[in-house]
């Protein structure tokens, strides 16, 4: 029975309803990506190099060391890629000032234009989707997502997020 006073109705956590929750996921990723994917492969590169353009373009300067703590990946992976894309003149890296060890990681024009390319059809099927849903379930789909991520990378997302969005405004 719905507990009417709470007005929480708990059947969307029901299995069927969590597995067409899962297939939505599976259909709008594979639609997300397919775009890019194309792009991608006149380039001989892959969604691991799709990912390094994406985080380094939104922040420029970023650690090695930090690009390994959002993409989860071996350091050897991270490598290979990496060093793909600086020898195809899509990414810079410097020394860091304080610390010299540290690889300061930022797009080349080449790279800022491939990821201008790569995120077009998904800005706009991000704009399109927000647009149909509205203000109020665009709130809970961001809602969903966090929670979906992990309890340890949850504020680190929400502290990247916010300092994108300060960049944004002129801010940051």
């Amino acid at each position: 029975m719905v507990d009417i006073k709470s007005g929480i109705n708990p059947l969307f956590l029901r299995e069927e309803d969590l597995r067409k929750g899962m297939e939505l996921l599976f259909y709008a990723y594979r639609d997300f990506t397919l775009e890019p994917d194309a792009i991608l492969a006149d380039y001989k590169f892959g969604r691991a190099h799709h990912r390094v353009i994406h985080f380094v373009g939104g922040n420029p300067g970023i650690t090695v060391s930090e690009l390994l703590s959002i993409l989860k990946i071996t350091k050897q992976s991270l490598s290979r890629v990496l060093s793909q894309l600086v020898r195809e003149g899509f990414v810079t890296q410097a020394a860091g000032t304080v610390d010299r060890r540290q690889r300061l990681l930022q797009l080349t024009q080449t790279g800022i234009e491939l990821e201008r390319q790569l995120s077009q059809s998904q800005r706009e099927r991000i704009a399109r989707a927000y647009r149909e849903a509205g203000a109020e379930a665009v709130e809970g789909y961001r809602k969903v997502l966090l929670g979906m991520i992990n309890s340890e990378d949850r504020l680190k997302v929400l502290s990247r997020s916010s300092k994108a969005l300060d960049h944004a405004d002129g801010d940051g």
